[in-house]
Formats: C-alpha cells, sequence, structure tokens
C-alpha cells in the first residue's frame, strides 16, 4: 500500500509540472493559436472517452498492474512527444497518447488500493490517496511556474520530461507489487475470470445511482473549477486573472490541511449523509459566488466571497474523497473491481467534458441564471444521495458498523449445566 500511495503521489508530482500550462504551451509557445490549443484539450479530454470503456475489463482480466504499465508507457511516451511537439498533427497525437494513459492510472491505482485494503481500511486509504494527489499537484504546479518560460520552448520540453519520469517511476515503484502473493491479497481477486461485463453493472441499481450522483458532483464543482466559475469570476465579479489562482490555491490549502479532520468525522457518519451533505456545502458555496458576481460590496468583498466560494469546494472534497471512491469500491463484486472503478472514471471525464460545455458560455453571459442552475444543482446532490442511501446495506453506507463489538460481555450457563459438565 505505501509503494501504490507512493507511486501515486509522484504521478500528480509529474502531472501538476504541466497542466496548467498545456493551453498557454500550444497557442503561444509552440505558436500553433488558440484553436488549435482547444483542440488539443479536447483531444485529451476524449481519449479518456475511447479507453476507459475497455480499461475495465483489461484490469479485471490481466491484473492492474500489466494495465498500469502499459498506462504509465503510453503516458510518458505522449509528454516527452508532446514537448518536443512542434506542429499541429504531433500536439494532436502527443495529447492523445497523453490523455489515454493518465486515465486509465486512476482505476487501476484505485483497484490496487482495493486489493491491498479490507472494507474498514478503505476509508483511510482513498483519503490519503486524495491527500497526496492534491499535495503533489499543488507541490508540482509551483515548482513548474519557477521553471517556466514562455519565450523559452526548452523549458517546456524539461517540464515534460520530467512529467515523463514521473510517470516511469511510478511504473517502477507499483511494478515491484507483488499481487499474486500477497497474504493481504487473498480472497480479493477475481474469482471468474471478470465475467459480467456492462449488464451487470447496469443491472445493479444502486451503482447505476452513484452513477448518476457522480456525474451531477463532478458536473456541478470540478468541471466549472477552469471554465464556467473563472469566466464567472472575471466578467461578473471583476477579478483579476492572479486571484484565480489565489483562489485554487485556497482549495488546494483547505484540502490538504482539512482531509485528517474531515476523516474522522466522515468514518462515524453514513456515506449517504455525508455526500448530501456536500451538496448543502456547494449550495453555499455558489450563493456566495452569487454575492461575488451580483452583489453591490466593495471589490475586496467580492475578491474574499470568490476565493471563499473555492475554499468550501475544497471542504466538500475533503469529505467525498474517503467517501465516494471506496464506496464504488464496495459494491463491486470482486471479479468486477477494475470494471466499477473505469466505469466511473468514465463517469466522471464525461462530467468534466460537459460541463465547461455547459458552463462556460453561462458564466460569462448569463450570469445570475447560471448561479441558480448550480445552486440547483448542488441541492440535487443532496436529493440524489438521500434516495441513494435507501440503495446501501448498512455496511456499505457505515462500515465502521462492521468493527463495533458485541455487546454481549459474557454468557450465563446455567448451574446444572456447569454441574454436569464438570
Amino acid at each position: 500500500m505505501r509503494r501504490i500511495q507512493a507511486g501515486s503521489a509522484l504521478s500528480a508530482f509529474g502531472l501538476g509540472f504541466t497542466v496548467p500550462y498545456l493551453y498557454v504551451y500550444v497557442a503561444q509557445v509552440r505558436d500553433l493559436g488558440a484553436t488549435t490549443a482547444g483542440v488539443v484539450l479536447a483531444v485529451f479530454a476524449m481519449a479518456a472517452l475511447v479507453v476507459l470503456p475497455f480499461s475495465g475489463r483489461a484490469i479485471d482480466r490481466r491484473g492492474p498492474v500489466p494495465v498500469l504499465l502499459v498506462a504509465s508507457g503510453l503516458a510518458a511516451a505522449g509528454a516527452v512527444a508532446m514537448g518536443l511537439a512542434s506542429s499541429v498533427p504531433a500536439a494532436v497525437g502527443a495529447a492523445a497518447l497523453l490523455g489515454a494513459g493518465t486515465a486509465v492510472l486512476q482505476p487501476a491505482l484505485a483497484t490496487m488500493i482495493v486489493w491491498c485494503s479490507e472494507p474498514v481500511g478503505r476509508t483511510r486509504a482513498f483519503a490519503l490517496q486524495f491527500f497526496l494527489q492534491n499535495l503533489g499537484l499543488g507541490l508540482g504546479g509551483l515548482i513548474g511556474g519557477q521553471l517556466v518560460d514562455v519565450s523559452r520552448p526548452d523549458s517546456f520540453l524539461l517540464l515534460f520530461s520530467i512529467e515523463a519520469a514521473m510517470f516511469l517511476v511510478l511504473a517502477a515503484v507499483v511494478g515491484t507489487v507483488k499481487t499474486a502473493g500477497s497474504p493481504a491479497l487473498q480472497g480479493a481477486r477475481p474469482a471468474e475470470g471478470g465475467r459480467g461485463g456492462i449488464r451487470a453493472l447496469l443491472g445493479h441499481k444502486a451503482m447505476v445511482q452513484l452513477c448518476v450522483l457522480g456525474f451531477v458532483l463532478f458536473f456541478a464543482c470540478y468541471g466549472q473549477f477552469e471554465s464556467g466559475l473563472a469566466a464567472y469570476g472575471t466578467e461578473a465579479a471583476g477579478i483579476a486573472p492572479s486571484t484565480l489562482g489565489l483562489a485554487l490555491a485556497a482549495n488546494t490549502a483547505v484540502i490538504v490541511l482539512a482531509q485528517f479532520l474531515v476523516l474522522k468525522f466522515v468514518e462515524r457518519r453514513k456515506r449517504s449523509r455525508v455526500i448530501a451533505a456536500v451538496g448543502l456545502i456547494w449550495a453555499l458555496a455558489w450563493i456566495i459566488a452569487g454575492y461575488a458576481g451580483l452583489g453591490h460590496g466593495s471589490q475586496a468583498m467580492a475578491t474574499a466571497a470568490f476565493v471563499s466560494t473555492y475554499a468550501l469546494f475544497g471542504l466538500g472534497e475533503a469529505m467525498l474523497s474517503p467517501t465516494v471512491a471506496p464506496l464504488v469500491a464496495d459494491l463491486a463484486p470482486e471479479s468486477m473491481v477494475g470494471s466499477y472503478n473505469s466505469a466511473f472514471a468514465l463517469v466522471k471525464q464525461l462530467a468534466l467534458a460537459v460541463g465547461p460545455a455547459v458552463g462556460g458560455p453561462m458564466g460569462a453571459s448569463l450570469h445570475g441564471p447560471y448561479i441558480v442552475t448550480f445552486v440547483l444543482f448542488s441541492l440535487l446532490v443532496t436529493v440524489l444521495a438521500v434516495r441513494l442511501g435507501k440503495q446501501l446495506t448498512p455496511v456499505q453506507n457505515q462500515p465502521s458498523l462492521a468493527t463495533k463489538p458485541s455487546r454481549i460481555v459474557v454468557r450465563h450457563q446455567p448451574e446444572k449445566e456447569t454441574a454436569a459438565a464438570a
């Protein structure tokens, strides 16, 4: 588990070097234009949508380690190719490799965490992964910002080379995990050869409801960070572009500082109620964002409100990380853990693709309707979470129930039975 978590953190560290600067790199550094940069970002997302439907079956049939090694290699090749890309076809091809490789990493890592943990310990395992990934992304972005120079394409080649090296480090670290002979994994390996497929998943009512809930979650939060909410902040609230960086930093800071404090709260409560609470917190965040853009306060107040919006989103994310991913794993049959993780990753990717397309234009021009729409989506999260709770078993909804000691302290034995035994 330590190796898996370390590899996951290092790969996130590598991604942090390039993700914030990909648009600028393609459009300005390589001078390929804004349209090409948009196409590259779209291909990056579409590549994930293409490979994720197949990755789950591959993980269930071959195991997560071989799939992760292939994905790491593709991602590393894509990173190097992007650093060398000087034409439109080269940039698009590199984006396809990079997008396909990075998309498969998360379900493969999630499956390995499931195989290496008991249901009770998965809450902490996934919370730790989320914490380390955000820390890695933040540190990578911070260091990358000091190394990058728009006037020097070689500085971007250095960033992409570091990213590629981190993917190879991930492969080297996780490749040493011996899943087949690990005592912790006995009984957790697929027993049915990955049979069941998409029909079995679609027939699982609780999983289908969780996927719908997941789409709304990612659409209402992650899908707006760098598109609709950023456009709304700059257009309606008059937020300076530099403040967007401050807001994202506040989001990451809340996640890093609050993750393990929140974990103690989450572990003692039903997962469905935690997710429902996140919907209410995000509704409040959107209302505060509405004040930032539609209120009549000072610019300083608008800026503080906008940064607070991102901070509240971070609090919700910290509550979701030890809740949603372990729930996907607990709903999955042993032979379909990879398929369930990949299906949920596909839902997330769809939300991240649709979110900017819907939220971007609304945030830029329809300021009032934009805020109302996403307040309602946040409240929909609460409604869907309550409905999902009715489909879960008590232990699936609150794993800590499985560890509660028995109330029977001692068993009384009648005197006659004792004498007979003697």
